[in-house]
Formats: C-alpha cells, sequence, structure tokens
C-alpha cells in the first residue's frame, strides 16, 4: 500500500479549512458562550447574528441558553426547563408577551449567574409555551448597571 502525499496534504488542508470556518461561524452565531465570558462582577455581551444578545447562563446551577430582555418583567423560563430545575409553581398570573396574552406562573430562582455575576433569590415566571430561550428580564437586571454601546452590553453587578 503506498501513501500518495499530494491527496493526504490536500486532505489535510480541506480538514484545517473546515474547522476554521466552524470555529469562525459559531464565534459569530455564539458569541457569549460560558467559557468566554468574563468571570468578574462586569460582563460584556456581543449581539448575535439576529442582533440579540445572547448568552450562556447557570440557572440553579444548570447552564442554559438566555436572551437578555429589558422588556420582560421577571426572568421567564419554560415550563420543560421549570420541570428539569424540580421548580414549583406559586401563583397563577396572566401576562402580556410578544405573541400575546398568556398564563404564566409565579416561582423564585436560587440563583442566575452569567460569567463572574450572581444573584440569588430571583423572582421568576414559568411560561408554558417558551422556546428555547430564556429571557433574562428585569427581576435579574434591575440589580445591575446595563450600559449599552457600539453594539455591545456591559453588564455590571452593584453592591447592595
Amino acid at each position: 500500500m503506498q501513501i500518495n502525499f499530494k491527496t493526504l496534504g490536500l486532505l489535510a488542508f480541506w480538514l484545517a479549512a473546515a474547522g476554521a470556518l466552524f470555529y469562525f461561524f459559531n464565534a459569530k452565531l455564539h458569541p457569549n458562550t460560558a467559557e468566554r465570558l468574563s468571570a468578574g462582577p462586569e460582563v460584556t455581551l456581543a449581539r448575535d447574528m439576529s442582533g440579540h444578545y445572547r448568552a450562556e447562563a447557570f440557572i440553579n446551577g444548570v447552564k442554559t441558553t438566555v436572551m437578555v430582555d429589558t422588556g420582560a418583567t421577571d426572568v421567564a423560563i419554560s415550563a420543560r426547563f421549570a420541570e428539569q430545575l424540580g421548580l414549583q409553581s406559586n401563583q397563577a398570573i396572566r401576562t402580556q408577551t410578544a405573541n400575546g396574552a398568556t398564563v404564566a406562573y409565579m416561582t423564585r430562582l436560587q440563583s442566575i449567574k452569567l460569567g463572574g455575576i450572581v444573584a440569588n433569590n430571583v423572582a421568576a415566571s414559568i411560561v408554558p409555551n417558551l422556546g428555547t430561550d430564556m429571557l433574562l428580564g428585569m427581576s435579574f437586571l434591575n440589580r445591575m448597571d446595563v450600559r449599552l454601546y457600539k453594539g455591545s452590553m456591559t453588564i455590571r453587578a452593584v453592591s447592595e
């Protein structure tokens, strides 16, 4: 069996090119992974390709994708994620979402960790038909200093 070095070289080149393209586009699609976020009291988020600020965060210690939503009163989590966390619903409320009126269920989260920022005992709503992104609303953000500048969002923990 003979090794064709030209073919092997071309294969190595195309594998390296594919890996570089994957890395480039993955960073554009998911710019705010938990590994990339600062471990300090200030986190800077880049917009994703859709123009939203999404990041990986830990809710009650479980990693999930959150979308920062300054228009959301509370942190909103899906019923499926609430079940995964073992959360109980305390009280049903009527709420208005971008998709119209719906019923949500009030709960409290032990903790939310975004980079090095941790907030404890955070009000949240369990929204039955919420998609895959949890919403990081004002019940978390009102404890922070939030600034927008040139396509970046900086969230800084404020000592209470």
